[in-house]
């Protein structure tokens, strides 16, 4: 089984890091692992592109479209992403299998300094490249004067250390597969600021049909996982979400199978937020999917055109 994975280092890590439970799901060890199980780097027009931010230049599918192409011709058999990057609509052909368990979905604030959002200086200078970020930020604090901050994990942190700003957003659960645990951060509050969209979870595409692939992956698939993400994905589907509108949200599932749901739309300078939330009890995938599709067609229908606008 070919699995194809972008270049970055986050994503060879987390890429490695699934490989290693799938392959002591299937009992493989040592030199087995390579031989049955090999990882197939592949740029993609979103790692080649540093200069701007993603929503000016097409949007979450510039981070899989190289992997779609590759699954479609055969080069590999399945391909590992962030779930954040993974567009609602897929190519034909193309199926998302049920991933591991989730890891952290908050965003963490990195600074030299290690302040929280509500310390730092006025007028502190943020760097990022995510609308959903900056609108957050300008909601909370609208004094923060917020730049363009591009680049894999690492960079952005050489960036911070050279003074090109005073804090940036990180997804933690990228610091976290990455080492950077030691970096100083505060986490921020999901309820308050809610997560992309399946933050902290790896999605699986393979093959329509491939039933082996399938198979395999089911051995280490986690359904309260797949029960959240599916309310999150519903959510955005319902609102049109792109990497050009400042969508968030957050589905909690308890262990007694109960459902918490926060999403948010934001106008693009962060003035404006429209949210919504719910309870589900006894959820399960159907369910979920149902309530967020609903909860993002009330907050579509609130925000009419003003949403509409963010888009761009």
């Amino acid at each position: 089984m070919r699995i194809g994975a972008r270049g970055s280092p986050l994503s060879l890590a987390q890429t490695g890091q699934l490989r290693a439970l799938l392959a002591e799901a299937l009992g493989l060890a040592g030199e087995e692992i390579d031989t049955h199980l090999p990882i197939i780097p592949i740029t993609t027009t979103g790692d080649r592109i540093q200069d701007r931010p993603l929503s000016e230049a097409g949007g979450k599918g510039l981070f899989t479209k190289e992997l779609d192409d590759a699954l479609l011709d055969g080069r590999i058999d399945c391909a590992i992403h962030s779930l954040k990057d993974v567009p609602t609509q897929l190519p034909d052909g193309i199926v998302l299998l049920a991933g591991p368990k989730r890891e952290d979905r908050r965003d963490a604030l990195v600074s030299v300094s290690g302040l929280g959002l509500s310390d730092l200086k006025h007028g502190a200078v943020i760097g990022s490249a995510s609308l959903r970020r900056v609108a957050q930020l300008k909601h909370a604090r609208p004094d923060l004067s917020v730049i363009s901050l591009r680049g894999n994990v690492g960079t952005r942190l050489d960036k911070l250390k050279a003074g090109q700003c005073d804090a940036t957003l990180l997804a933690a659960a990228g610091l976290a597969r990455l080492g950077y645990r030691d970096v100083p951060h505060v986490m921020l509050d999901p309820v308050a600021m809610p997560p992309a969209i399946g933050q902290g979870a790896l999605a699986i595409t393979a093959r329509a049909g491939d039933t082996k692939t399938a198979s395999a992956f089911a051995r280490i698939a986690d359904h309260m996982t797949e029960i959240e993400v599916a309310a999150e994905r519903a959510f955005l589907t319902a609102l049109d979400g792109s990497c050009r509108t400042a969508i968030g949200a957050l589905a909690q599932l308890d262990t007694h199978g109960d459902l918490t749901f926060i999403g948010e739309a934001l106008d693009a300078d962060g003035t404006t937020r429209w949210r919504k939330e719910a309870h589900l009890s006894a959820a399960s995938v159907a369910t979920a999917q149902h309530l967020g599709a609903d909860l993002g067609a009330q907050i579509k229908a609130m925000a009419g055109d003003r949403l509409a606008g963010v888009h761009g």
